[in-house]
């Protein structure tokens, strides 16, 4: 089970200088690939396609990141925290940061 989900706010915790430490949402999961908006940028050169409406040229994009090199950001302390999964009494799981304990 993934702990990141779309949507969520993560920290980069390793890689290159540039993303490094930088903070960004999360735009799709891939499996244990991950992609962060404006996060990890590389230019991709594409055909147009006159069709879809595509122009061509180079296109700068986000590339994914592994989902081991991200960390959930906690709204309350600006940090980068692990999650935990806690199940509650009626059977649904909420997702919760293992420092203090509170819910997402």
């Amino acid at each position: 089970m993934n702990r990141i989900k779309k949507g969520d706010q993560v920290v980069v915790t390793t890689g290159n200088k540039k993303i490094k430490g930088q903070t960004g949402e999360v735009l799709r999961v891939d499996g244990e690939r991950v992609y962060v908006s404006n996060l990890n940028l590389v230019k991709r050169a594409t055909k147009p396609n006159p069709q879809a409406g595509q122009p061509g040229g180079l296109i700068e994009r986000e590339a994914s990141i592994h989902i081991s090199n991200v960390m959930l950001l906690n709204p309350a302390t600006g940090k980068g925290e692990r999650v935990a999964t806690k199940i509650l009494e009626n059977g649904k799981r909420l997702r919760v940061f293992r420092s203090n304990g509170e819910a997402i």
